[in-house]
C-alpha cells in the first residue's frame, strides 16, 4: 500500500511524507527522524527537476519504481536526499528538506561536528536538506536503496501521518529559479526545523536542480 501511495504524482505524494519517519542505520547506530518539510519535483514537466531534460546516469533511479532513495551532490559540498515517486518512467521525486530528530541525536550531532565547527541546537540538526542527509549518513553510495524494504539500512514508515491539508502549509520552493512560482513546498506549521524561505535567482546549470545550502 505504501508503494502504491508513493506511485502518485509528486505534488500528491509530498504532503503524505510529512510526519512520516526515516530510520537510518547507515554507518553506525540508528538515527530516527520525523519529516517536517518537503518539496515536490515533477520530472519532465518541471524545469526545476533533474529529470526535466531526460534520463542520465545520475538521475536514472528517478525513472524506476517509487519508494527508492535518490541522493545527489550540490554546490560541490553537500548531499541531499529524495524519495522517488510516480509510475516508472515518470521520474518524479520529493526532496526531504527538514526533519525533527526523534532518536540518535548524539550520532547526529557527531556527524555535524565532523564537517562543521559549529554545534547546532537539536532543532536545527536536520534543518535544511543537506543537514538532513548528513545526520542520516547518506551520500551517493545509497542512491537506489529501497526505502520500503524491511531489510534496507534506510527505512521510510508512517506515510500519510498528516492526512488533512489543514495540518500542513504550502508555498514556493526554496532557492530555485525555474518554476519558482509553483507552491510545491510543504511543511508542518510551528516546527523549528522548517527552513526560512529564500527565493532563487542564481544562474542554474541547464538541466539541473539546485537547492539551498544550509
Amino acid at each position: 500500500m505504501d508503494r502504491e501511495l508513493l506511485a502518485g504524482p509528486a505534488v500528491q505524494v509530498a504532503p503524505a511524507l510529512l510526519g512520516a519517519t526515516v530510520c537510518s542505520i547507515v554507518g553506525g547506530p540508528p538515527v530516527l527522524v520525523r519529516i517536517t518539510e518537503v518539496e515536490a519535483y515533477e520530472g519532465s514537466v518541471d524545469p526545476a527537476s533533474h529529470a526535466y531534460r531526460g534520463q542520465t546516469k545520475r538521475n536514472a533511479v528517478m525513472f524506476g519504481e517509487a519508494g527508492r532513495l535518490y541522493c545527489y551532490f550540490v554546490y560541490g559540498m553537500h548531499w541531499c536526499a529524495n524519495v522517488t515517486c510516480g509510475r516508472p518512467g515518470a521520474a518524479a521525486a520529493v526532496l526531504l528538506r527538514a526533519a525533527e530528530i526523534l532518536d540518535g541525536a548524539e550520532v547526529a550531532q557527531a556527524r555535524t561536528l565532523a564537517s562543521s565547527t559549529s554545534r547546532l541546537s537539536a532543532a536545527k540538526l536536520a534543518s535544511g536538506p543537506a543537514r538532513l542527509a548528513r545526520v542520516l549518513g547518506l551520500n551517493g553510495e545509497h542512491t537506489g536503496l529501497d526505502l520500503l524494504d524491511p531489510r534496507s539500512p534506510v527505512r521510510l514508515t508512517g506515510l500519510g501521518a498528516t492526512a488533512s491539508p489543514a495540518g500542513y502549509r504550502t508555498g514556493p520552493r526554496v532557492g530555485v529559479a525555474a518554476a519558482a512560482e509553483h507552491p510545491w513546498r510543504f511543511w508542518l506549521p510551528d516546527e523549528p526545523s522548517v527552513s526560512a524561505y529564500r527565493p532563487g535567482g542564481r544562474k542554474r546549470i541547464a538541466g539541473t536542480r539546485q537547492t539551498e545550502a544550509p
